[in-house]
């Protein structure tokens, strides 16, 4: 199933970085179509099936099959078939992912990355529309979670009657969300927006997080993260100069120790399993903390989770630098991923794992 063209959906706003970082990974990629929160690139030659698109603000990709044409919604939905079954013939399909372009950023306008009832009310139509003699049946219905490898149509909706068909291989978590965009059960009451990062951060990077575990954060309030923490079962110590959220302070696995980072005492790191840190501070500010804790201070937990603020877009072209320059205390994977809760920032997860491994 070779292709010439692979399509990208990005954060609404992050599309120029999109397109320095493809220029720099891929430099045989060139632009071919974009909108905001959705991009195309086209391949002097085509790409095999193990094409792997490495980028850290891409949310999701795939082998673009191109614009689904029509007069209404039902013409578009056999147009879609008919495509399948011209450029997938021998690719049963059993999977389908509907979803919308970013409108806005992550927690403005009410978005939160959900897609809602035209996504839904697509996918539905869709299915209804396959070919009794198709090869291909969806199960599951539209936008179901896949589990194990598969593969997917993807149908994303760039504008209302504008319709991108494409298709990928579910291999990793984040190839498995419609969208690339995780379902995360809210708890009753919202502390931050921080809880919904630190639940996708975890679920994407499939940190071997265990309960009973002991995680400091840097930059905890008002406590969002450290809800998500102690929902799963770990000692939790935060450090800020800021208050907490009255719900965290109660909770018997909390310790708050109310300081910057560099006037705690070094002992507080040594004995941690992890180490978040969602500061709101630029990415040097960021990176001296972490100096101060992993090198003059001599902790080593077994993995990192942190969140870099893009506060200047040139910093953009600088993650590969701050890439290395976390490896140098001895950690061999460094992952980075733009996930679909940040906003203007850019999450870092760091373990001990070979380099090889996902």
């Amino acid at each position: 199933m070779p292709s010439r063209f692979v399509f990208v959906t990005v954060q609404s706003g992050a599309e120029r970085a999109l397109k320095n970082e493809i220029a720099r990974e891929h430099p045989d990629l060139k632009f071919a179509f974009s909108r905001p929160g959705f991009v195309t690139f086209r391949s002097p030659e085509e790409l095999a099936g193990g094409f792997v698109l490495r980028s850290v603000f891409a949310r999701t990709w795939g082998f673009s099959l191109g614009k689904l044409t029509g007069s209404d919604d039902s013409q578009r939905a056999r147009d879609a078939w008919r495509h399948i079954g011209e450029q997938l013939p021998d690719e049963p399909i059993r999977q389908l992912h509907v979803w919308m372009r970013d409108r806005a950023l992550p927690g403005d306008e009410g978005y939160d990355g959900a897609d809602g009832e035209l996504a839904r009310s697509v996918g539905a139509l869709f299915i209804e529309n396959q070919p009794a003699t198709s090869a291909s049946r969806i199960v599951g219905g539209a936008s179901s979670i896949v589990d194990g490898a598969s593969t997917i149509v993807d149908i994303v909706l760039v504008e209302r009657d504008d319709w991108w068909l494409g298709w990928h291989r579910a291999s990793t978590p984040e190839t498995r969300w419609p969208g690339g965009v995780p379902p995360i059960a809210l708890p009753p009451r919202m502390i931050s927006r921080a809880y919904l990062k630190i639940v996708e951060a975890l679920e994407w990077s499939e940190l071997p997080i265990q309960p009973g575990d002991r995680c400091v954060e840097i930059g905890s309030s008002p406590g969002g993260s450290c809800l998500a923490l102690l929902e799963r079962g770990l000692r939790v110590t935060g450090i800020d100069p800021a208050e907490m959220d009255p719900e965290v302070l109660a909770h018997p696995n909390f310790t708050h120790i109310r300081a910057i980072a560099k006037n705690v005492k070094r002992d507080v790191f040594r004995e941690c399993r992890w180490l978040v840190m969602d500061a709101n501070v630029a990415p040097n500010y960021t990176l001296d903390t972490l100096d101060g804790v992993l090198g003059q201070g001599g902790a080593r937990p077994e993995g990192l989770v942190l969140t870099l603020k893009l506060t200047d877009p040139a910093l953009a072209e600088k993650l590969p630098a701050i890439a290395e320059r976390i490896r140098r205390y001895g950690y061999r994977r460094v992952r980075m991923r733009q996930l679909a809760y940040n906003r203007q920032e850019i999450c870092v997860v760091v373990d001990r794992a070979s380099a090889g491994k996902k």
